[in-house]
């Protein structure tokens, strides 16, 4: 494990002592990602003076859950622990059973706070399945840890916009909006927030920002895994619901939003929130759902099932920067590849003075890439000369991977980047509850309407009618060419 006190946040002073209280802390998300990320932080001079205290309907000691989480972290961590940091962080977590109740709850969190000293603020961070949210929340009322605290709430946030607005309404009985963080871990990689970089610090990309220079956009999150054993969740989802509202449409405010007023969490919000105020409704036509061959398979899985496992739309967004550009979104389960990449293809020149055969256009338009992999790569693409007699011409590309620089050490993993955020009361990569409830209500026609479910082989790039939904263009992925890779 590298040295974790060389990355100081600039933040870090000013964090006041945290108890976060980890519901689900003996789940699949919490063994995989979260106890690693809060050790880290924890070890860091990030977020030091943190007590963590794991509760589950699991009945177990203190002493066990520790066991537990070494175990988890040993298998999943992509650091190594030594003895003596693991001595360190252990002796920062503590258990209590949500089947003790409120008031056990509400004892182990004012134990873990007198530990701290004064000044101490809450985080509860609820990995729990979404029928479950609502009982936790009554659950921290009824143990009195609600003021001074924050909450962290996964995806989905509701199914519709009924749902949406219900579960919005619900939560703010007992928190203000401003305590509550609906987090998108896409939203926390370090490529990602790279795309404001980009955009915003940059003469040489934000003038062609807009209809004018770009043809039109793809977001294109393909994955190879399957159900992973999550088929009771995804049956009540799919692929639309579970990855499309929460992640797809996040990355997308990202790409087509105005320039904030400044770099903080109210004013880019803001923006987000008015690119999905002028998103046009979703047209069922331009809509692709699929399901992987076996799928119906699955144990837990209906034999007649029409969940989708497989999605490609286009939207437009219909405002003076985007009208008439489509964005082409795709995403599924058990593809060729496991990827997150946006791809912005550039307009061709209206004339070309290069004669028949010189390969200009042969290999499409010009094309920015953010690669939103935790490699974090970024790629311009562009034709020019091949060395030699006559005019014949490549297509050529400038790459920048993070891996090259010598600060990768200090990237945060995406759970970590967000936990710290909400211990800082920032809600920059998070979601708003008027975000969440428009983008339902732009999904309402498809969702009324859904087109049959095409069936899709394994290992491909989804349904054959993909292509006809992007024709005249084409979908970047497979690459024309590898990513170059640092030698």
């Amino acid at each position: 494990m590298p040295d974790m006190t060389s990355s100081v946040s600039a933040q870090s002073n000013e964090l006041s002592p945290q108890v976060v209280v980890l519901f689900g802390a003996t789940g699949d998300l919490a063994k995989r990602k979260l106890l690693s990320g809060m050790m880290h932080l924890a070890l860091s001079e990030l977020a030091p003076r943190i007590r963590v205290v794991g509760t589950s309907l699991e009945e177990m000691t203190s002493d066990e859950f520790r066991q537990m989480a070494l175990e988890a972290i040993d298998e999943h961590s992509s650091r190594k622990v030594s003895d003596e940091q693991w001595r360190q962080f252990a002796g920062k977590l503590s258990y209590v059973s949500q089947k003790s109740g409120p008031a056990a709850l509400g004892e182990a969190v004012a134990t873990a706070e007198i530990e701290l000293g004064v000044g101490v603020k809450r985080l509860h961070y609820l990995s729990v399945p979404p029928k479950a949210a609502l009982a936790v929340v009554d659950m921290l009322a009824a143990a009195d840890l609600v003021k001074n605290s924050r909450i962290i709430m996964e995806k989905p946030f509701g199914t519709d916009r009924e749902s949406a607005i219900a579960l919005n309404a619900r939560l703010h009985e007992t928190f203000d909006e401003e305590q509550i963080f609906r987090i998108d871990h896409f939203l926390g990689k370090e490529p990602a927030q790279n795309i404001l970089a980009f955009r915003f610090a940059n003469g040489l990309f934000e003038p062609i920002w807009n209809r004018n220079f770009i043809d039109h956009v793809q977001i294109d999150i393909p994955e190879a895994l399957a159900l992973d054993g999550r088929a009771n969740f995804y049956e009540n989802t799919g692929a639309f619901k579970d990855m499309v509202v929460t992640h797809l449409f996040q990355v997308l405010a990202f790409m087509a939003m105005e320039p904030p007023t400044a770099l903080e969490p109210r004013a880019i919000s803001e923006e987000k929130n008015k690119v999905f105020r002028s998103m046009l409704p979703l047209d069922p036509r331009k809509v692709v759902r699929g399901q992987y061959s076996g799928y119906r398979s699955e144990p837990g899985v209906a034999p007649d099932s029409e969940t989708d496992t497989f999605v490609a739309l286009e939207c437009e967004i219909d405002n003076w920067r985007w009208a008439g550009v489509p964005f082409y979104l795709r995403t599924g389960k058990r593809l060729a590849e496991g990827q997150r990449i946006i791809s912005i293809a550039f307009r061709e020149p209206p004339k070309s003075m290069f004669p028949a055969g010189s390969g200009v256009g042969a290999h499409g338009p010009d094309h920015l890439t953010f690669d939103l992999a935790d490699a974090s790569k970024v790629s311009l693409s562009f034709y020019g000369k091949r060395p030699g007699p006559g005019m014949r011409l490549d297509k050529l590309s400038m790459q920048f991977a993070l891996q090259e620089t010598e600060r990768v050490s200090d990237v945060l993993e995406a759970y970590e980047r967000l936990i710290l955020d909400a211990m800082h009361g920032d809600h920059t990569l998070f979601t708003t509850a008027e975000g969440i409830e428009r983008l339902w209500e732009v999904s309402q026609p498809l969702l009324a309407d859904l087109p049959p479910v095409r069936q899709y082989t394994p290992g491909s790039w989804g349904p054959n009618a993909i292509h006809q939904l992007i024709a005249p263009h084409a979908w970047r992925l497979p690459f024309e060419r590898e990513w170059r890779e640092k030698r």
